[in-house]
Order: C-alpha cells, then structure tokens, then sequence
C-alpha cells in the first residue's frame, strides 16, 4: 500500500462512510451564506474531528463496514480527516483480524476452528467447505470463508459468524454450523436462521436443571429470559435502577466502601479487589477520570459476558453508571468485542433508550451527577482484553500492551486515571448494593465472596453459562452440565489456564483452591474434553492461537510463541524419547516467555502446555 498523501482517491462511498461518522469536512462549507444552525453544528462537527485520534477505529470500522475492506483511497481520506500519519493509520488497520488492506467479497464468514469447537467438529466443517466451496480464502459467488479464532459462541459449536458489508451491514450467527448452512449464509446473512434468546445458553433456567448447589437461585443471570432486554420499563419492573438509587444515597465513598467489604474481586481472571481499585481511582487528583468496560471477552471457551450483554443489557448500563459515580468519572467506554453483533445492538438500543430518559446525560437521575457510555467495537485482537491494550486501542493506536508501573489508577485513558472492570465484576456491583455488603459476602468463602459464572463447553450434554456461589466443586459443576462417559481432561481458564485430571475434580471452584491445586480459575472457562478428543492437537491449536495473536512487541513472545508452535508441531506424532528434545525445549521457552514477556499473554502462554505435560501426561 503506497502511504503517500493524495496518491490515490477515495470513491463516493468511502467518503459517504466516514462523513457520516464524522460529519461533512469544513471544505464542504466554504463559500455558504446561509447557513442554518443544524449546517454550522455540522461544520463545526467536521473541525472538531480533527486531532480526534481516538476516532480511527470507528473510521476504519466504518469503512470496512461499508466496503468490506480498507481502501488506499479510503484510508488516506480517513486520516486526513483526522489528521493522523497514514503509515500510522496502515498500521492500525492491519493491527486487527477483522480489517482488510486488500479487496474481498462483500460478505466473509468467519469459521471459528478454537477450542471448544475444535472439540464439537469444526474440522469437519472446515473440511467440507474446502469440498464444496473452495479453499479458505478463495473468493466465489461474492463470499469467502476463513477460519477464525473463538467467536464466543462455544455453548453452540461449532459455530460460524457471516458479516455482510453495505450501506446497511448484515450479520447472521450460524450456530452449530454446517457446511450447508454457512454456504446458505454466505448468501444471505440476513435470511439466516433466527439466534435462539440468549436464555437458551443458561441451561440452569430450563426444565430439566438441577438447582444451584448450595444456593437459593440465580444472582448475576436472575434476569436472562425474564425482561425483555429491549424494555428499559421492564427492567425496572424488575429491580432495575435500584442499586443505583441505593448509590446515590451512600454517596461515592459509601459505595467504594460497600463494595470493599463485600470482598468483590475482579472476574476476569487477575482476582484483584475491586474496591481498592475504584479507591485509587477516586482519590487521584488529575482530572478528568474515565471508566472503561472490558467487554473484549476474547479468552477461548468464554462467553458468559456475551450472555449478560445480550439477556441484561441494562444492567450493565446502570452497572458502569454506578462505577463513575463512585470513581468520579463522567464518561464511560464500553469496549466490546467485534464478533459480537447482536450484544451490539442491545446494548446500543439501551444506551440510547437510558439517555432518552434521564438515566444517561448531563443530569442523572435528577442527582446532578453527568455520566455517559460511547461504545467502542473492536476488530479481532486477542492482546485487547489486557487493560492497557484496551486504552491505546481506544485512542487510535495499535493494540499493544504499556509497561507499568504508572498504573491505569495513575495514567491510563488519554493519560489520566482509569478504572477498568469486565462486565461481570460490574454487574456484581448491583447485588451488593441491593443487599448490602454483609449478605453478599455470606455466599462463597472467606476470601471468594459471591457466585461466579461458569462457560462450560466441549464434551458435555448441557453446554452454557452456569452460576455457582465460590466453593462448589469441579465435579459438582460437571454434574450439572452433563460430563462425558470417558472423561479426558478438563480445561479452567482457557487457552491461558490449566488442565485438571478427571481424579482431581473435587477441586473447590475458587481462586485460591484453584491455586493450591496447581491450576486457575481464570475468567471461568471449563472445557471439558473426552477420550475422543486428540490432546496434542488441542495443545498445538493453543500454541498456534498465541503465535497468531501476540502483539509482537516484545521478543520473548514474538519468537516464543513461534517456537512453542513449532515444537508442538513436531512433537503431534512423537512420544517417549522421540519427544525428550523438544519437551526440554518447550520448558526452556516457556520459562523464557514467562519471566521476560511484557503482559499475560506472553507470561502464560506456556501454561496449558507445561500442564498437560506435567499433569496429563502428554507424549510419554
């Protein structure tokens, strides 16, 4: 791509697309007289997009949205409307999965080939695609397949997520895909099958559930399939806007108080306390603070935040609400995973529908308090659910971990401070307020307080989101979702996570039990495989999903990722002294990752290979 400026020219089309995210540039005003006041806010919307860096991903979003690919012509235009070096435009552009710097059909079906759909048969899948359509990537009758990574549909493997481009983008999930039905797809997205509620992935609402094990009901999901996630009115039939009542009335400090003693920790897997962390925030004296939701739940087999946003969109709303008014931020930026459609567009209808009604703006609730929520989608990068990633994401930059300290408390967002939670640690905000923090804390253990959500996949008979107060076990939770005859393994924590034999299920699900027992609970994800399952393919694919989504900015993952692959590669059909090389070399690397990576991903990329070998067994 040549990054000259004026080399190449943006069609009409492009320029329809980034206009009507940014507003007409000022050229289009010289020489007007009358001007009406709806034409100057237009104008001075256009002046004000320059030095707005942080619009280049909702500029290359809108974009490819329209074209289905990023344009020399398009780009440029884009980044003379935001006043950003093009070379540093490309750079991003190309920084993400779901971007493309190079024609393509209008539509592209991503076929999620990760984990838990490696285990429900997305080989097959792929393979009959190659029969019937063609190679990945090859162009025909307007569309093109390629595998993807997790598409956080994993209680539907194997799944697939065909994205049509246009004026008016299209989006069908395909889950459990088929060839047939992809190819169907690929045709027209917008005739694919209706998705199923999002209370079809909760199988503890069903009939034929068991009840929670030492729990009087559901918490965090107690409103998935209950509330129609359209209706603001409905939810607050329903509770809704309560705990923010309760927030208002304690003032900021009595809530970061509450939430302290409630023991809440983050859920996303680092379990640090929530409470200390929106205290930080608040006592900073650089203005203004910023809340940031990390909804980029990209870890392999997770998907309970996808349920939450898509079952209970209001309720992370007044979640996030309550979160700035206690850390004193008055905006807020909902980063959501690109691969998400439909939690999209729930939760842009009830960002919208919040604002209309005094829930969102200038003047919450009456209470003078301002907070508002922007979304920000991003576009396939594993690396962006780590806290910094998310901020350079925001602001327009490649999505590259920052060194810390300062920490995000200190200088995040834009340079000041910054709280960022995950959806589900937000939402947990909303019961320990209703209760208050004594009752909350009377569920889980002494150090665990609360339920935890649960993504169970793989070979199971009732894949979903499960909630369980901290403290049940392993075993306890598999019962519920049905195990498989011949327990294999079971992964916790995902891609990045560990292995657990099938004697070693009476693991108590907690952060520390998980701990003392040698693995992580990590963001929740249990993959559950049998004795059909192929172990040193599912350790390669884990090895191949870290090469392909390391940032790259720092050696000992760059080349460690690659090495691991490699060896992994190599070591598929080997066992006993045949594997003794490369088993060593495995450990020499992942040490090397470990201690010298500049974020998790590097540190623990090595983690679910080291315990297959050490705990399952693997190649001996």
């Amino acid at each position: 791509m040549d990054l000259r400026f004026g080399d190449s020219k943006p069609t009409d089309e492009e320029r329809a697309a980034v206009d009507a995210l940014l507003g007409p540039p000022e050229s289009a005003w010289e020489g007007a007289d009358d001007r009406t006041d709806t034409d100057l806010r237009w104008a001075r919307g256009g002046r004000e997009a320059r030095e707005r860096r942080d619009l280049l991903l909702p500029g290359l979003h809108a974009l490819n949205d329209r074209v289905g690919w990023i344009s020399e012509g398009g780009l440029d235009y884009l980044c003379r409307r935001l006043t950003v070096p093009p070379a540093e435009g490309y750079g991003v552009a190309t920084f993400y999965a779901m971007f493309a710097v190079k024609p393509r059909p209008a539509t592209v079906v991503h076929v999620c080939t990760d984990l838990a759909c490696a285990a429900r048969g997305s080989a097959q899948v792929c393979a009959d695609l190659e029969r019937d359509v063609g190679p990945a990537g090859s162009a025909g009758s307007g569309a093109v397949w390629q595998p993807s990574p997790c598409l956080g549909l994993c209680e539907r493997a194997p799944a697939a997520l065909a994205l049509r481009a246009g004026e008016t983008p299209q989006a069908a999930v395909v889950a459990p895909a088929t060839a047939g039905a992809v190819a169907d797809a690929a045709s027209a997205p917008h005739e694919a099958a209706a998705e199923p509620p999002a209370v079809a992935a909760v199988p503890q609402t069903g009939a034929t559930s068991a009840p929670l094990a030492g729990g009087d009901g559901l918490v965090l999901l107690r409103r998935i399939g209950v509330v129609d996630p359209g209706s603001l009115d409905d939810y607050r039939a329903h509770g809704g806007y309560a705990a923010l009542r309760r927030a208002f009335a304690l003032g900021p400090a009595g809530v970061i108080r509450e939430v302290t003693e409630a023991g809440l920790v983050g859920r996303g897997g680092a379990a640090f306390p929530t409470g200390r962390k929106w205290s930080a925030t608040a006592q900073q004296p650089d203005h203004p603070h910023y809340l940031v939701c990390n909804a980029d739940e990209s870890e392999p087999g997770t998907f309970k935040d996808r349920v939450l946003m898509e079952g209970d969109p209001y309720a992370l709303i007044e979640a996030m609400t309550v979160a700035g008014y206690a850390t004193g931020a008055h905006r807020g930026y909902l980063y959501l995973r690109g691969e998400y459609p439909r939690a999209l567009r729930r939760l842009r209808t009830a960002i919208d529908r919040a604002r209309s009604r005094g829930f969102l703006g200038k003047d919450v609730m009456g209470q003078g308090f301002a907070f508002d929520i922007e979304i920000r989608r991003g576009a396939g990068a594993y690396i962006c659910g780590e806290e910094t990633a998310i901020f350079n994401s925001i602001e327009g930059r490649r999505g590259e971990p920052r060194s810390k300290p300062p920490f995000p408390v200190e200088k995040g967002l834009f340079g000041k401070p910054t709280t960022v939670n995950n959806v589900e640690t937000l939402v947990n905000v909303l019961p320990i307020l209703i209760e208050g923090a004594q009752a909350y804390a009377r569920t889980g253990t002494d150090t665990s307080t609360g339920t935890k959500l649960f993504c169970v996949s793989g070979t199971v008979a009732r894949p979903g989101v499960y909630e369980l107060p901290f403290g049940a076990t392993l075993r306890e939770l598999l019962e519920l979702a049905g195990p498989p005859e011949s327990l294999r393994a079971v992964l916790l924590g995902g891609a990045a996570g560990g292995f657990v034999r099938p004697d070693e299920l009476d693991v108590p699900l907690t952060f520390e039990g998980t701990r003392a027992a040698g693995t992580t609970l990590g963001s929740g994800v249990v993959l559950v495989l049998d004795e059909g399952v192929e172990l040193p393919r599912i350790l390669l694919r884990i090895a191949e999903f870290f090469r392909d989504e390391s940032c790259g900015q720092c050696v000992p993952c760059r080349v460690g990722t690659v090495r691991q692959e490699e060896a992994l590669h190599r070591l598929k059909d080997r066992t006993g002294a045949a594997a003794a090389g490369d088993i060593a070399l495995l450990r020499e690397v992942g040490q090397a990752m470990r201690d010298a990576s500049i974020c998790g991903l590097g540190q623990t990329a090595w983690n679910a290979v080291e315990s297959a070998i050490d705990r399952l067994g693997a190649f001996k």
